[in-house]
């Protein structure tokens, strides 16, 4: 008989979006009169930069040409794609990568699934709490986890991210194997210096560990200390895998592209101890399970790079973090305690009650759409996290209804 992945049926619940999305209908079904604004996925909402346009529909156009026309395409992203991201991202920022570790594919989101594919099934893992659901389920369904035990599963070693501690987690008090990271941060919008990446990068070295760096989010950094990719950091290349995006960066979500660092000298270990460098993995795991992104795609994400994307990128950018700043003003000045809204495009909010409810009190009375910060982990509950991804009317009806119901 064929049988089934019984690990699914560890999952908790839906997947978090899900059951928002599910909430959401209903309520819409029930009240068809009332607008709903959504702040709570974090989808962008405003058009792709000109530069990116025009490259895309140059390339369609090339196409329909015999003389140009592209078939299958390398699995790890055109060289032109590849160098362009080498050069900007990293080169740029005293980063050492080269362009044939850079891995083009469709989403971060993706890429942070599909690599734990590379690893043995009985490791121990480091999971910030609050995080990216992502990180967690996948981990489930492949089985490196017990059930779940009041909210937690039993397998992982849980990193609490608090108001105390800045919600960037501290080392662990055990060794681990494998660590994610997400910076700025998916939830709570915090930041991490390069004293406190340091500190990992350390750890990850004396124990032997891996760590998963998502850095989906780095364009919205504006503060110039931090820094935007681990690499920035003396010896990471030996124990960092890094995950970028270009959906929030450039308003990719509907288009789909993204790319992922494995450095050369990052390894993973045999039974025996014997080092295996993990960029041939990846490698043959990336060519024999995913097709590669459309070359129209690739070319528009490589305008990104140019005089004219750069600028456009900004200005979009620019536009989503002075949405933040609005919702981060407001709930400020209704004596809301918040993180995140300057380096990123997420606003955390201490409410003080159960989130769920908070965030059906949101729907109902104001008819905002949040994200509950229980979704994200236990130490989520009593938070809600407002995504700044939306038209400027939008924020600014949302924030006169937010007033309005928690005056």
């Amino acid at each position: 008989m064929i049988r089934v992945n019984e690990n699914y049926a560890k999952l908790q619940a839906s997947y978090l979006f899900s059951e928002i999305s599910k909430r959401v209908k209903t309520y819409q079904g029930e009240h068809p009169d009332k607008k709903v604004i959504r702040l709570g996925i974090g989808d962008v909402t405003e058009p792709l930069p000109p530069a990116c346009i025009e490259a895309m529909h140059k390339a369609v156009d090339e196409m329909a040409s015999r003389s140009t026309f592209r078939g299958y395409g390398p699995e790890q992203g055109y060289d032109f794609l590849r160098e362009a991201i080498a050069a900007n991202d990293f080169a740029a920022r005293g980063a050492n990568v080269a362009a044939d570790e850079i891995f083009v594919s469709d989403g971060a989101k993706c890429d942070t699934a599909n690599i734990q594919e590379l690893f043995a099934d009985k490791l121990t893992i480091a999971i910030p709490d609050p995080v990216y659901p992502v990180y967690v389920d996948t981990n489930v369904m492949a089985g490196r986890t017990g059930k779940s035990s009041k909210g937690r599963y039993k397998g992982f070693v849980y990193l609490d991210c608090t108001q105390e501690n800045g919600f960037v987690p501290d080392l662990p008090t055990q060794p681990v194997d494998l660590i994610y990271l997400c910076f700025p941060n998916n939830p709570t919008g915090a930041t991490a210096t390069r004293a406190q990446l340091k500190a990992w990068v350390d750890y990850a070295k004396a124990n032997k560990a891996l760590i998963l760096f998502d850095a989906a989010y780095e364009a919205f950094i504006r503060n110039p200390e931090l820094p935007h990719s681990i690499y920035e950091i003396e010896g990471a290349r030996d124990v960092a895998i890094e995950f970028r995006s270009f959906s929030k960066t450039a308003g990719f979500t509907g288009t789909r592209c993204a790319f992922t660092v494995v450095p050369k000298s990052v390894v993973g270990y045999t039974k025996k101890g014997e080092p295996v460098p993990l960029h041939a993995m990846w490698n043959r795991r990336h060519t024999t399970k995913f097709n590669g992104v459309s070359y129209p795609i690739q070319r528009a994400t490589e305008a990104v790079y140019s005089p004219a994307g750069k600028e456009q990128t900004k200005a979009l950018i620019d536009f989503y973090l002075q949405n933040a700043a609005i919702i981060r003003s407001t709930l400020i000045e209704l004596g809301y305690t918040v993180t995140g809204g300057d380096n990123s495009p997420y606003i955390w909010v201490n409410v003080q009650k159960d989130s769920w409810k908070f965030f059906d009190m949101l729907l109902k009375r104001a008819q905002i759409v949040t994200t509950p910060g229980a979704g994200f982990g236990r130490c989520g509950q009593g938070y809600i996290r407002i995504s700044a991804f939306n038209s400027r009317e939008n924020v600014e009806e949302a924030m006169k209804r937010l007033r309005k119901v928690l005056k």
